[in-house]
């Protein structure tokens, strides 16, 4: 074959790849996936979104959404409203993520840490709950404060906590792949195609798939296909986000009340993983049975009676 034909079909490749993307994006506005008060909060130059419920005089109540390709703050959708009831929730979309703006940086670990630490700073010795990787970026924000100066916390409430979710060491290539400009973003949007997100859900996500429901798939879809979408997820994929603290040890060095959620059958994270961690920080553990990464999802009630636990359990004290 002569250099003129694959040049051509090379040209032909690009050309379909580039046609696929004009149809796999999405161009409307995305909705915010929680019901309540829009807020911006500037950072660096971004608007990062988020949205508050309940009586401002009640307690803050900070929600930090886990990290995936289609992450934003609706994580928490099925516990929102019932949680407003008894504190001032605010529930971000993280830098890259949801509705916030999502510039085409490299994202890393010390980003989130910075965003978590200075988001929280904002609030008065709020409660903090987080999922997954944003979990270590909490303990790292508690751990390094904000220029010198300490952020604190009356409670912290992880799910399924973890440093690493993606290759370690990370691998500068695939972020760079991700990253271009129309082969990237080809192989980002079929990553995050609903076949795709349907099956990762199903994988480790959901222990009952049938939990996800159309309407949600269909948020996340749009969301992973929304404008620059792929950039945070390029280094989340490719290993840029892992953390390097020990969650356990860091836990342990700090005087917060803190509990860590489980769901019986994850097995990215396995719950041994958990109960390892709680045994370092000398903390609460809490496992839900029939659940993998999203306990609070997939049972809202049990964990709200669990959050109420908390609660009863201080007042007793």
């Amino acid at each position: 074959m002569n250099l003129k034909k694959i040049a051509g079909y090379a040209a032909a490749g690009v050309g379909a790849v580039y046609g696929l993307n004009r149809v796999l994006g999405y161009d409307d506005e995305l909705e915010r996936p929680l019901e309540g008060d829009r807020g911006s909060y500037r950072w660096r130059g971004m608007d990062i979104a988020y949205t508050e419920a309940g009586d401002p005089e009640d307690q803050d109540l900070l929600l930090y959404h886990g990290i995936n390709a289609a992450g934003s703050s609706g994580e928490w959708r099925t516990v929102f409203e019932q949680l407003s009831q008894q504190y001032h929730v605010i529930a971000p979309d993280l830098p890259g993520f949801g509705c916030s703006d999502r510039p085409p940086l490299r994202y890393s670990a010390p980003l989130y840490e910075d965003f978590v630490a200075e988001f929280t700073a904002e609030f008065d010795t709020p409660r903090v709950f987080a999922s997954g990787l944003t979990a270590a970026f909490a303990t790292a924000a508690v751990r390094e404060g904000v220029d010198g100066d300490t952020v604190d916390v009356s409670e912290l409430l992880f799910i399924c906590p973890t440093p690493v979710a993606g290759p370690n060491p990370p691998k500068n290539w695939l972020r760079e792949l991700l990253r271009s400009p129309i082969l990237g973003k080809g192989l980002f949007r079929l990553l995050a195609s609903k076949p795709s997100i349907r099956y990762f859900n199903a994988d480790h996500g959901y222990y009952n798939a049938s939990r996800l429901s159309d309407e949600w798939l269909e948020y996340e879809w749009q969301t992973a296909h929304s404008e620059n979408a792929r950039f945070a997820p390029a280094s989340f994929i490719a290993g840029h986000l892992n953390s390097q603290l020990s969650v356990g040890q860091e836990l342990a060095k700090l005087d917060i009340p803190t509990t860590i959620i489980w769901g019986r059958e994850a097995e990215i994270t396995p719950l041994s993983m958990g109960r390892e961690m709680a045994a370092v920080a000398d903390c609460r553990l809490v496992v839900f049975d029939n659940a993998k990464l999203l306990p609070h999802v997939e049972f809202p009630e049990q964990f709200l009676d669990e959050v109420d636990e908390r609660v009863v359990s201080e007042v007793v004290a």
